[in-house]
């Protein structure tokens, strides 16, 4: 299989196919591809064992590496899910922090191999994208969330 030609690499420590899996099983557009295995031993690890995991999340091809722990994830990366209703924004933030994973704050979360989300539902950026005031009341609603909650957001836009 020819790989894309920009993809997304992640580092985990030694389970990306089990979030490349998870991530499948979670988010529309989304599969995994291929799983490639050591051709021989490499630092921290044997041949054989799994070494790379081509998947896409939500048509965005990635290649998830167990490189060990050497690197963490922190969230300088996030993916960010766009979501029309309170249900689906609530749908994706339980997957993520039910599945051992952490709440943050204004919409983001943590999944359990540390990578980081950001779960907004599009009203939040449509009036971050309108600007003056409509952009200031969502926002200052939304420094004290930690999932995004709709009906606040909407009403904080009305004034």
């Amino acid at each position: 299989m020819e790989s894309p030609k920009n993809t997304i690499c992640i580092w985990y420590e030694k389970d990306a196919e089990a979030a490349a899996n998870f991530y499948a099983d979670t988010f529309p557009d989304s599969k995994v591809q291929a799983v490639q295995t050591a051709p021989a031993d490499f630092p921290g690890g044997q041949k054989g064992q799994v070494l790379t995991v081509l998947f896409t999340v939500c048509g965005i091809p990635c290649l998830g590496l167990n490189g060990g722990t050497a690197f963490t994830q922190s969230e300088a990366f996030s993916f960010q899910i766009a979501t029309d209703t309170q249900e689906e924004t609530d749908h994706y933030w339980r997957a993520i922090t039910e599945n051992d994973g952490q709440e943050s704050a204004c919409g983001w979360c943590k999944d359990k191999w540390g990578v980081n989300w950001q779960i907004t539902p599009r009203v939040l950026t449509r009036a971050m994208a309108e600007g003056g005031e409509t952009a200031a009341r969502a926002f200052n609603a939304m420094m004290d969330m930690g999932k995004i909650d709709i009906a606040t957001i909407e009403a904080a836009i009305r004034g």
